[in-house]
This record gives C-alpha cells, structure tokens and sequence, in this order.
C-alpha cells in the first residue's frame, strides 16, 4: 500500500481539519502514538477532517533514519487512525514559507545559540526568548557582521503579548519574542512552517504535547499577522519513563515493529493508551469514536492532559 495514498474517511465537504505532524527522524514511541490516537479522536469527535503532515525539514537529521516516514504512516494503519487526502512533506514547500517570511517584518540575527542562551532572562519551562541582541544594528554594523557569519531572519514582534485558548490549559498567554523564520542556511524554521501549513490546509484544531504549549502564542500570533484565524489548541499529557523524563528515541524502543515483536499487537497498543487517557476499553479507535460521541465529556477527563508512566512489559503482565 502507498502509505501516502488518502484513507477513505466519508470525510466529505469539511472544510476545518485537526492534524498529526511527527518529524521522521526515529519511530513513533507510545508517547507520539498517545497524541496521535487523542488528535484523531479531538478531529474526528468534532466532525473535522484528520490530516497527516510530514514535517521533514530538518534534512539531515532525516538522511541519518532512512524510511522512517513511511514506517511511521504505517504505523498509524496498524493502531487503526485513518487521514484525510494525501499525506504533506514539508521538503516539498521550502520556497513557499520563504515566500511567506518576506511579507513579515524582519532583520537578520547573527548571534550564535551560545550567546543566545548567556544572554537570555532564566528560561521558564523549555521557552528561551530571544532577547533582540540583533534588533536595533545599523547597516555598517550588519554588513561587518556578514563577513564573520551568515545571519538567520528573525520576525520583528515588538516583544507583544498573545494569548490562546487551550483545551486543558485554559487562557494562556505568553510574551512572543522575535523567533526565527529562517534559519542561517535558509531552511524555514518549524514556527513558520508549521503555521504556514496548518493556516493552507484549514486546521482548526492542534493537539500536541504539553511541552509545546509555550511555543502555542507565538505561532498564533504569526497565524494572525499573516491573516488567518488562530486554531483552538489542546496540549496532552506527555508519555514519562520510568525515571520520570519525557519519554524519546534513546529509551527501550516502544513503536509498533518493537512491540508487535514482544508479543504485544495493535490491540494492546490501544489499550495501553485508553488506559493512559482514563477512556474506556475498545477493541479498535472506531469503537472507541462511538464510545466518545455517546460521552462527549469523556474528552474532557483531566487524565488526558497529565503525565503518565507507559510501560509495555509491565501492561503485558498485567493483561
């Protein structure tokens, strides 16, 4: 099967959309997988579209996990999540969001992230702001700094204050600092690019993990500076390993290939994951969609947005 051929859905004429975006650089663990399924439900509940997005612009890093996009789209088949049109790769669009970038206001940054990070105010959480070392330099001084580094593109956001509606979270607003557009090579950054593709495809609806909540105002505001209307958001739990730290690629593998391996198919992965959620048994997610349709309030239970210890061995033992 062509993993990036459209999954009949019965989507019809819905025009808003929720979405999945994994960066393809490792397999999706049981944490990606957890906001996958909670994306599709969030869509799919509310009667919009359910979009998968490759966010692949980080080249390198993607040569060094060759075929991991298409392993990971056939994971998502196997949990049983189904998408809406053909799958978008972002390697495809770099000349559109540098088209974007050129109607912001912007200046280039030649500071380096070490000197970022000694000059920025203590970070709150994983937000850093830029603190404008490059905002207010003369032409002379930019055309010095030119011959010693090539600068990046920063927006000029004039240290506003946005806020967005979080499913969970509630009101959130935080200061947007000038972030970069552009990175100094030229690839557009994951701000731009994301907020780029959800205004193009009509995303409604971003659900994604709670460590990106602080990063939520300053991509609506740049969805609102290049015109179009902000998304409601809802940032879940995260998925923790047993020492308590956000699980990623160096723990114990946890994606579907891994686990199929041990024993521990499709159907357990959803269990895994409802028990996660605090939702109730289904045999597969269009079950468990109707089973939410019934409660709507069952998308709304606390559990969804804590944090949570997933341990495959453990589940087995006990199921």
């Amino acid at each position: 099967m062509n993993a990036d051929a459209p999954v009949p859905t019965g989507a019809g004429d819905r025009s808003g959309a929720g979405r999945f975006a994994p960066s393809p650089t490792s397999q999706l663990h049981l944490g990606n997988l957890r906001t996958a399924l909670l994306a599709w439900l969030f869509a799919r509940a509310e009667g919009l579209r359910f979009l998968v997005r490759i966010e692949d612009l980080d080249q390198a890093r993607v040569a060094a996990a060759p075929g991991v996009a298409d392993q990971q789209l056939r994971d998502l088949a196997t949990l049983g999540l189904d998408w809406d049109g053909p799958v978008l790769r972002q390697s495809g669009r770099i000349e559109l969001y540098r088209s974007y970038a050129d109607r912001l206001s912007s200046y280039e940054c030649f500071c380096s992230r070490r000197e970022i990070a000694e000059a920025s105010a203590a970070p709150h959480g994983d937000y850093r702001p830029y603190p404008g070392t490059c905002a207010h330099l003369s032409a002379a001084q930019r055309a010095e700094a030119r011959t010693r580094r090539r600068p990046a593109l920063r927006v000029r956001a004039d240290g506003i204050e946005w806020t967005v509606h979080d499913r969970f979270a509630g009101d959130y607003s935080q200061r947007v600092d000038d972030f970069v557009l552009l990175r100094a090579d030229g690839t557009p950054s994951y701000n731009l690019a994301s907020v780029v593709d959800d205004a193009l495809q009509g995303v409604q609806q971003v659900t994604r993990g709670a460590d990106l909540l602080s990063s939520a105002p300053r991509q609506a505001w740049l969805t609102h500076r290049l015109g179009y209307v902000q998304p409601v958001y809802a940032h879940v739990g995260l998925v923790l390993n047993r020492a308590g730290v956000r699980l990623a690629k160096r723990d114990h593998p946890t994606d579907m290939t891994t686990l199929a391996a041990q024993g521990i198919d499709a159907r357990r992965v959803l269990r895994m994951l409802t028990d996660s959620c605090g939702l109730p048994t289904a045999e597969c997610p269009g079950e468990l969609l109707a089973m939410v349709r019934a409660d709507p309030g069952l998308l709304h239970r606390p559990a969804l947005a804590q944090p949570c210890v997933l341990d495959a061995q453990d589940h087995l033992l006990r199921h």
